[in-house]
C-alpha cells in the first residue's frame, strides 16, 4: 500500500495545500521558514495522537472561533455552527492494489464496492467533539471579548480530539468512522529528527548510537518478532538468568555472613522477620541502560563513539534507526500495510559527496531489508527527506522534488509545488533534461535562494560580488541571493523554471549584436558593433521576446532595433527581469557584450582617449575582442587589481529593481506558455 497524495489544512502555515508522494522518496525543498518542518510536525501529532494547541491552527482560522460564538448566540443549528468552527484536518489517498489479496487491517478502511477501485481515502481531523458546542462555548457572550482567544487556548485542548474518517472516493457522501487505533496499525509513521545532539558531548545522553543500537536487539523480544530474532532474544536471556543464578548464591552467602554482626545489634529480634536477597536481571532493561557502541582501532584499542567524526556518527545513526524501525515493522503484532518515514536534515556534517550517495542509495537500504531480512517480501516503506542541502536536492530523481513556497503578507501561508506535475508536460520535457543536468553538475542552490541572478560566464560571476558592493544605495549584501552561470545561449532553458519557482531573479546577459554578410555557403550573420547590427544572436533574447503568429508558432523572427526600443515593462515577466547592453546616456553608444559595455562606461582606463559616440563605440568593440580568450584575468584584474571604475548601466538598473523588496510578490505566473 502506498501513500499518493496528503492534503493538509488548517495547519499553520499550511492552510490548504496538497502534496503529492512518490512511491519510493519524495524530497522537500524551499527556503527556510517555508513550512517544511510543519509537514513533519502533522504527521508527528497524528501518529502519535499529541493534542493541538491553539497557535497550531493557521492564522486565517482563527477568525473562525469568534465566527461560530456568533452563530451560537444567535442560536443557529448545532450543524451550522460545527460548520463553521475550524479543525485542523490531513486527508490521505492510498492505493492498496499491492494487497488485494490480503486486506487485514486494510479492510476498515474500504467502504466501496466497486471491485476495480484500489484506491481510498482516509481523513484524520482534530475537531471539536461530538455535544460538546455548549461546553466549549459555555460563559462566552461577547466575541469581541479582549479574553476571548485565551478561553480558546484552555478550551481547545479540554474540547477537541481526534477523528478519523474513511470517505469513497466516488461518492464523498459515503463515510464511514473508523478507529484510531486501526489506523495507527495501517500507517505506521516513524521519525529521524534533525537534532540529534551527536555533537553535543556535555549532555549525558551522549551515546546516541549506543542507544539505537539497544532499541533494535529489545525488539527482538517481542513475541510477534520473527523466528530468527526471537531465538537471539532467548539466547541472550539464557545468559541472564544464568548470571541471575550466581549472583543470587553468592550474594544471599555474603548477606548470611554479616548475620552475626548484625546479631550484636539485637537484629533480628522476636518481631523481625528474617531476610534474603533476590536480584532480578532483565535482558531488555541491560541493553538498553547499559550498551554503548565503541569503535575498534590499532593495538586492541577501543574508542567511544563521541570520538568518532561527526559526519560518520550522523550516517550511521541514520542506518540504525532505518534497520530499528524495519525490525520494529516485523515485530508489530499487526504488520502495517504502509510505513512512512521522515528524515530531517540528513545532510547534517555529512561532506558533499558522502550527501549525494546518500539520497541516491537511500531506497537501496530498504530494498536491501526486504531481500536479506524479510525473505524478499517487500518492506512498504516511503521516505520524505526534507533538506537545505544543494548536493541532496540536485542530486534526487527530479520527479521526486516538491518545493514548498511561503506567500503572502498579512494571510501568509504554503504552497506545495510539484516538479513531476509541471514537467511532465510535453512542451516541458526539453527543458526539464537540461535543468536537470544542470542542476546536477553545477549544484546551484536556486531551491532554497529567495532571489537569483542568472549571469552570462566567469567575467559576470568574478565581478557580481564588486557590482553589489559599490552599489550603496541599494540593499543586496544582506539578502541571499543565488548567481547561477548559465549563459545566453541556455537561459532561456530556465524560464519556466523561474516561474515555478516564484523566483525574484535578474537575466544579465548580452546583446551579441550581428550583421549579415555574404559567403561563398550562403548568407551568414557575424559579430559587429551594435550600431550596425541587425539582430541578436542571443537565444535567451530571442525567446523572450517571441510571440505567437497567426498559425500558433513562436515568431522568432525580432530584430534587434525592436529589442534596444523595448521598454522596462517589456523587460519584465512575472518575477523575472532580462538585462542586456543600452545606451550608456553621456557615450551616446552601445555596447555588444560586457567587455565592450564596461570599456565604453570606463575608456580611460583602456587608454583609449575618444568619449562618445561611434568613434568611442568603434574603439571599445576592437579593444574587447583582445579579451576574448581572457575573460577571467579581464575580471580578476577589475576585481582586485583596480577598483576606480563605473559600473555599465544596464547592470546597474537590474540590480536596482531586483533590490526592490516590494516588487518580491509575486506578479504572474501566466506568462508560463
Amino acid at each position: 500500500m502506498k501513500i499518493e497524495k496528503v492534503e493538509i489544512n488548517n495547519f499553520r502555515l499550511l492552510k490548504h495545500t496538497s502534496l503529492s508522494l512518490q512511491e519510493k522518496t519524495t524530497v522537500i525543498v524551499g527556503r527556510n521558514n517555508s513550512g517544511k518542518t510543519s509537514l513533519t510536525e502533522i504527521f508527528r501529532r497524528f501518529s502519535k495522537r499529541d493534542k493541538f494547541k491553539l497557535e497550531d491552527f493557521s492564522l486565517s482560522s482563527l477568525s473562525n472561533f469568534p465566527e461560530a460564538l456568533k452563530a451560537k448566540l444567535a442560536e443557529e443549528k448545532d450543524s451550522v455552527i460545527r460548520e463553521i468552527l475550524p479543525s485542523i484536518d490531513m486527508t490521505l489517498i492510498v492505493n492498496y492494489s499491492e494487497n488485494k489479496d490480503d486486506y487485514g487491517v486494510l479492510s476498515n478502511f474500504i467502504i466501496d464496492l466497486d471491485e476495480n477501485q484500489t484506491n481510498t481515502q482516509i481523513k484524520i481531523s482534530y475537531r471539536l467533539q461530538d455535544g460538546k458546542i455548549n461546553g466549549f462555548f459555555s460563559g462566552l457572550a461577547d466575541e469581541k471579548a479582549p479574553d476571548f482567544f485565551d478561553i480558546m487556548r484552555e478550551r481547545i485542548p479540554m474540547y477537541y480530539d481526534f477523528e478519523v474518517i474513511v470517505i469513497d472516493l466516488q461518492d464523498s457522501d459515503n463515510t464511514s468512522k473508523a478507529e484510531f487505533e486501526n489506523y495507527k496499525r495501517l500507517i505506521r509513521t516513524d521519525f529521524i529528527n534533525a537534532q540529534r545532539w551527536l555533537d553535543d558531548e556535555t549532555i549525558k545522553e551522549n551515546d546516541v548510537l549506543g542507544k539505537v543500537l539497544s532499541s533494535i536487539f529489545s525488539n527482538a523480544s517481542k513475541e510477534s518478532a520473527p523466528e530468527e530474532m526471537q531465538k537471539k532474544s532467548k539466547e541472550l536471556d539464557e545468559v541472564v538468568k544464568q548470571i541471575q543464578t550466581t549472583v543470587d548464591s553468592d550474594f544471599n552467602s555474603k548477606v548470611k555472613a554479616l548475620i552475626p554482626a548484625l546479631n550484636i545489634m539485637g537484629y533480628p529480634g522476636l518481631s523481625d522477620p528474617k531476610f534474603t536477597t533476590k536480584t532480578s536481571f532483565d535482558a531488555k532493561t541491560i541493553i538498553e541502560k547499559n550498551t554503548k557502541l565503541f569503535y575498534e582501532k590499532a593495538h586492541g584499542i577501543t574508542l567511544p563513539e563521541t570520538y568518532n567524526g561527526l559526519g560518520s556518527r550522523n550516517l550511521i545513526f541514520i542506518l540504525f534507526h532505518l534497520f530499528d524501525y524495519f525490525r520494529q515493522f516485523q515485530s508489530d503484532e499487526i504488520q502495517p500495510k504502509n510505513h512512512i518515514i521522515f528524515i530531517e536534515e540528513p545532510e547534517a556534517h555529512l561532506h558533499p559527496q558522502m550527501q549525494e550517495v546518500f539520497i541516491r542509495k537511500l531506497y537501496e537500504i530498504a530494498d536491501t531489508f526486504s531481500k536479506q531480512l524479510n525473505g524478499g517480501k517487500k518492506w512498504p516503506v516511503q521516505f520524505i527527506v526534507t533538506t537545505h542541502s544543494t548536493h541532496i536536492a540536485n542530486e534526487a530523481n527530479f520527479d521526486s522534488i516538491r518545493y514548498f513556497l511561503t506567500k503572502g503578507t498579512d494571510d501568509l501561508q504554503t504552497y506545495i509545488k510539484d516538479l513531476n506535475e509541471e514537467f511532465s508536460k510535453p512542451d516541458n520535457e526539453k527543458d526539464k533534461n537540461f535543468i536537470h543536468k544542470y542542476l546536477t553538475l553545477t549544484k546551484c542552490d536556486l531551491f532554497f535562494a529567495d532571489k537569483a541572478i542568472l549571469i552570462e560566464g566567469p567575467t559576470e560571476r568574478i565581478l557580481m560580488p564588486e557590482f553589489i558592493k559599490k552599489l550603496t544605495s541599494i540593499n543586496l549584501q544582506s539578502q541571499f541571493i543565488s548567481t547561477v552561470e548559465i549563459g545566453g545561449a541556455y537561459a532561456h532553458h530556465f524560464y519556466k523554471f523561474l516561474d515555478f519557482l516564484e523566483l525574484k531573479t535578474l537575466i544579465i546577459t548580452d546583446l551579441d549584436s550581428t550583421k549579415p554578410e555574404q559567403t561563398d555557403s550562403g548568407i551568414k550573420y557575424k559579430a559587429c558593433i551594435v550600431s550596425a547590427g541587425e539582430k541578436s544572436s542571443n537565444s535567451g533574447i530571442i525567446k523572450w521576446f517571441s510571440y505567437m503568429d497567426d498559425e500558433g508558432n513562436d515568431n522568432e523572427n525580432v530584430d534587434l532595433s525592436e529589442i534596444r526600443s523595448k521598454l522596462l515593462k517589456d523587460k519584465i515577466q512575472g518575477t523575472r527581469r532580462i538585462a542586456y547592453q543600452i545606451d550608456e546616456k553621456s557615450k551616446e553608444c552601445c555596447g555588444r557584450s560586457f567587455e565592450d559595455a564596461f570599456i565604453i562606461t570606463n575608456p580611460t582606463l583602456f587608454g583609449i582617449t575618444e568619449t562618445k559616440g561611434n568613434a568611442l563605440e568603434i574603439k571599445a568593440f576592437e579593444e574587447a575582442k583582445k579579451y576574448t580568450s581572457k575573460k577571467t584575468d579581464f575580471a580578476i584584474k577589475y576585481a582586485y587589481e583596480e577598483s576606480k571604475w563605473e559600473i555599465p548601466l544596464y547592470i546597474k538598473e537590474g540590480l536596482t529593481w531586483l533590490s526592490e523588496n516590494e516588487s518580491d510578490k509575486v506578479l504572474s505566473t501566466d506568462v508560463i506558455k
